[in-house]
């Protein structure tokens, strides 16, 4: 598995997660990154993307203020901090590699994905 997400669980509600993904490619460094989740019944939701030198970040507005996404690209790892949670925020997250030197955070071009991580917030 090229992808590998984790740091999921359960959480109450104002709490905080962190969730790293570890590519096991040299080539992390190169592409864009982000996270998605999905919650049962619902459509996938691109939630924070990277650009592949860190510059570039988008966040959807659910999220804006409360996720913080960044990269390690000495440890080809990618991270989302995750404060102030909801129980809305209760989905599966995957990580997923978008474009190669691209920047764009286009969601379309996020074609390579990891297994998922769960994550539950409690009421």
């Amino acid at each position: 598995v090229q992808l590998q997400a984790s740091g999921g669980g359960l959480v109450q509600a104002g709490g905080s997660l962190r969730l790293s993904c570890a590519d096991s490619q040299r080539t992390f460094s190169s592409y864009d990154m982000g996270w998605f989740r999905q919650a049962p019944g619902k459509e996938r939701e691109f939630v924070a993307g990277i650009s592949w030198s860190g510059i570039s970040t988008f966040y959807a507005d659910s999220v804006k203020g409360r996720f913080t996404i960044s990269r390690d690209n000495a440890k080809n790892t990618m991270y989302l901090q995750m404060n102030s949670l909801k129980p809305e925020d209760t989905a599966v997250y995957y990580c997923a590699q978008g474009g190669l030197y691209s920047s764009r955070l286009n969601q379309a071009d996020f074609r390579t994905w990891g297994q998922g991580t769960q994550v539950t917030v409690s009421s």
